[in-house]
């Protein structure tokens, strides 16, 4: 909780740091890599640098967090807060790499706003700062202690026993350590960090859903190639596909995130759309051998039955559940492939308003941000309680940030 002086100066500030908060974090992460390439280089996604989404995320993530400090002193934005550190963890984040980061973003915040950062509002945005800060490294200390690791040390080799090609665009690889030891559990939903070294000598890092059964020895995890339609082409994704083959060493990290089922028995509806399925299909093996009961209903868009990677898959796990139904919408059906017992598909985008929605149901939503946005409206309007409703997001969360 913020002190009352500090409160009423973030209050009396906050429309002036929001209006610039955009320009803060570009020149927070020109003045952040200057001092540090090598994070640029190892640790932060280049690709979101490029393109400007992690700088929206974070600007967005600051002025959510001061916001809710000021508006609900009593609350803490717990959500937003969890997603960060899990993310955070992911990557091996230590408490020392949060003095760097305040180094460079107060000095950010002085050379924008000038001389209207006065020493009282330097101490109340370091007071900010500092809140959301120990709140997240309190968090990762926890996610860490639940892996059975020190603070940071999360990475493992493992070996590739096998890759599929599921379409032109998606590779599914199934991996076990290298050291011949049990592979950590994970929950279904959750997501691993894997490192790449790339051409030019970075070590590039991306985060990708586990499938499979979360008691099986081995891991797998899809991989979509990032063509570069309308941005640059993912150089981690490219690599994977073009240069990963079986018996080859990746560097891994434990498994973290915090779409994860919630273990009641209220009805369930899982929608995906893309390469978003991969957290659905684990949840859905999962729930088949807990022996949930209750209805599940699964939703995925898709651009066509040929680009639908794991598809097979997705409606046969729907299959083994006692009272389960899937929907498939595909906006270019083309020429169909053989059909699936059970999934009735449909052409064009996801719409549910035909699509029945039991009461008390929980929804986890995995895919695009349009995607989601409009599936979560939906779900609104069929009464279904925003608290019920989560999602996962590949890449920056800009959609948390400007909630």
């Amino acid at each position: 909780m913020l002190s009352e002086t500090s409160t009423a100066t973030v209050r009396a500030t906050l429309p002036a740091v929001g209006a610039a908060i955009g320009d803060i974090a570009d020149l927070f992460y020109r003045k952040l890599f200057e001092a540090h390439p090598e994070l640029l280089r190892d640790l932060f996604n280049r690709g979101n640098q490029a393109s400007g989404t992690q700088r929206r995320a974070l600007a967005g993530s600051i002025a959510a967090f001061a916001t809710q400090l000021v508006e609900h002193p009593g609350t803490r934005p717990d959500v937003m807060l969890g997603r960060i550190a899990n993310k955070h963890a992911s990557l091996g984040i230590t408490a020392p790499q949060y003095e760097i980061v305040h180094t460079h973003l107060l000095a950010a915040i002085a050379e924008v706003l000038g001389d209207a950062v006065t020493p009282e509002v330097a101490a109340a945005w370091d007071e900010v700062y500092w809140l959301m800060a120990n709140a997240l490294i309190a968090i990762e200390g926890r996610l860490y202690a639940q892996q059975d690791v020190t603070a940071g040390d999360v990475w493992r080799e493992w070996t590739v026993v096998s890759r599929v090609d599921e379409t032109p665009d998606v590779a599914t690889f199934r991996i076990s350590p290298a050291d011949g030891t049990p592979a950590p559990a994970f929950r279904p939903g959750q997501y691993v960090s894997v490192q790449v070294e790339l051409p030019d000598g970075a070590r590039q890092i991306r985060q990708y859903s586990l499938t499979g059964a979360p008691g099986s020895a081995l891991r797998s995890f899809s991989v979509k190639r990032v063509r570069g339609e309308g941005g640059p082409e993912g150089e981690v994704s490219a690599h994977l596909h073009a240069r990963l083959r079986t018996e080859d060493r990746l560097r891994v990290s434990a498994p973290y995130g915090d779409l994860v089922l919630d273990g009641s028995d209220a009805p369930l509806l899982l929608a995906s759309a893309g390469i978003g399925c991969t957290p659905v299909l684990s949840m859905l093996e999962h729930l088949a051998a807990e022996g949930h009961g209750s209805p599940v209903t699964v939703v995925h868009g898709d651009r066509s039955p040929a680009d639908h990677a794991l598809r097979a898959d997705h409606a046969a796990l729907t299959g083994k559940l006692p009272d389960a139904a899937a929907h498939f919408w595909y906006e270019n059906y083309g020429s169909p492939l053989p059909g699936l017992p059970g999934p009735t598909e449909h052409t064009g985008t996801v719409d549910l308003s035909g699509i029945p929605v039991a009461p008390g149901t929980h929804a986890y939503l995995c895919g695009p941000l349009p995607f989601m946005r409009a599936v979560r409206s939906q779900l609104l309007g069929k009464g279904v309680a925003a608290a019920d409703i989560h999602y996962e997001v590949f890449g920056p969360d800009l959609w948390l940030a400007q909630d």
